[in-house]
């Protein structure tokens, strides 16, 4: 993976490298310290896409000031109409832009080795002690927390997204289509890339207001930022097509691997191949996919069960990472039942399945990262993708509600008598350790569990 080839960068410089004066003041993070960071975040990312993207926006933005608010809009709005879990592209295209091609790849793959391992380690519980309730128990403690952490990144999120009333609109109808009337998400950001069009090419002032124009403050200060723009992007079509060729060959290695070392070449061929045309129809996020994969899985593949794809929809809402690594999951119990309660095939299903629902992740940001950097810059694609920015605040809006409901109200209805006031207490304090103490996330995430096993063990 190393070796590939990423466009949009002139040969003189790696991705993000400063261009001029003003820049060269901002020093690139030593790889070692990326490093790490991605590492950590690889562990800490629970809670889904809106947890994930606070976690990186308070780190990358607000405190190492790596990537300024304008780029990390702008990447992120690119990466929401991209098949595959945004925020772990998100990852990638800030580690290209920091390190290169490797950094790119070590970001990409440490933002989901960590939550495989874990759901690995939870599977082969789950298969030979069922679902342990001390284990549910711990991780629901930690839901609060990622509450308080979604509700940070709403309200810095739509301050920086939502410039003017236009864009403040389509976040309230997003939210309307996808909160009241079951909208799908990728629905919504076509109609919003359809209005930004339209409006781009009648109204374009609508788009953008005056005080636009003295935000370059805002870029200072930032390694990542509208000022280390390339002003030359190279082709693109030989780097693609290199790129292409490259990840074609790492999938079709293990499959090779599956023909001639494993039995039944059947099995691995069907499931090789349903994970990778699911990786490829995962726009719109996790919640698009997982209706599909179960609903092969269970009713047309009968490679689990029902109850089996329930429960592993809860162990992945358990792990770090993006929630579509229940599919590696699903893989276990794929290889554990069809060779008859084989732990090593179901631990080579995981494996299998984690690689080939991950490894297109890799070729649409890295063949899609130069065309973020080409579309800076230009207004009316600047303005589509603010409104696809405000869409995403839309959306997180209803994720917050979506989950925040969940933790408070557990039964499911709304009534003050069925308030889980213990819950309600424990985000209100998640707000206040983490604006008024500044506490980290990694320490807010160790106080939580231990709540959750408190509450298990005192019956509360």
């Amino acid at each position: 993976m190393t070796d590939l080839c990423v466009a949009g960068t002139t040969p003189l410089s790696e991705p993000g490298m400063p261009l001029d004066e003003p820049v060269a003041a901002v020093q690139r993070p030593p790889f070692r310290e990326a490093l790490r960071f991605w590492f950590r975040l690889g562990w800490i990312s629970f809670g889904g896409t809106a947890a994930h993207i606070a976690i990186m926006h308070d780190e990358l933005v607000q405190k190492k000031r790596w990537i300024s608010n304008t780029s990390f809009l702008h990447a992120l709005s690119h990466c929401m109409i991209l098949p595959g879990p945004e925020a772990q592209q998100l990852a990638i295209y800030i580690g290209w832009k920091l390190h290169g091609k490797r950094g790119g790849v070590v970001a990409g793959m440490l933002f989901v080795l960590p939550s495989m391992f874990v759901l690995l380690a939870l599977s082969l519980i789950y298969v030979k002690f069922g679902n342990l309730p001390w284990i549910a128990a711990m991780f629901n403690g930690l839901k609060p927390a990622v509450i308080a952490l979604v509700v940070i990144a709403l309200h810095r999120v739509a301050k920086r997204a939502l410039r003017g009333p236009v864009q403040s609109a389509v976040a309230a109808v997003a939210f309307a289509c996808i909160c009241f009337f079951d909208v799908s998400l990728l629905q919504v950001m076509f109609g919003a890339v359809v209005l930004g069009i339209v409006l781009g090419k009648l109204w374009p002032g609508l788009l953008h207001r005056p005080s636009e124009a003295g935000a370059e403050e805002d870029e200072e200060g930032y390694y990542i930022s509208r000022n280390s723009i390339t002003p030359e992007p190279a082709p693109l079509l030989k780097p693609v097509a290199k790129l292409t060729a490259i990840v074609l060959l790492l999938w079709l290695l293990p499959l090779s691997a599956f023909y001639f070392f494993v039995e039944d070449f059947h099995f691995w061929k069907n499931l090789v191949l349903f994970f990778t045309k699911a990786a490829f129809v995962t726009i719109g996020g996790s919640y698009t996919v997982i209706p599909y994969v179960a609903h092969v899985m269970v009713s047309k593949l009968h490679w689990l069960t029902r109850a089996q794809m329930t429960d592993g929809f809860a162990l992945a809402e358990t792990t770090p990472g993006p929630l579509i690594i229940v599919v590696a999951f699903v893989g276990f119990m794929a290889g554990y039942n069809h060779f008859q309660g084989s732990l090593w095939m179901g631990t080579l299903g995981l494996l299998a399945t984690t690689f080939y629902t991950f490894l297109p992740c890799f070729l649409f940001v890295f063949a899609g990262a130069p065309l973020v950097e080409r579309t800076q810059g230009k207004p009316t694609i600047q303005g589509v993708l603010g409104l696809i920015a405000a869409v995403v605040v839309g959306a997180i809006l209803d994720l917050t509600l979506f989950l925040g409901k969940a933790v408070i109200f557990p039964s499911g209805i709304v009534a003050l008598r069925r308030l889980d006031a213990i819950a309600l207490g424990c985000v209100i304090f998640s707000l206040v350790l983490l604006r008024r103490f500044k506490l980290s996330v990694i320490h807010l995430i160790l106080l939580s569990v231990g709540v959750g096993l408190i509450r298990y063990l005192l019956g509360l």
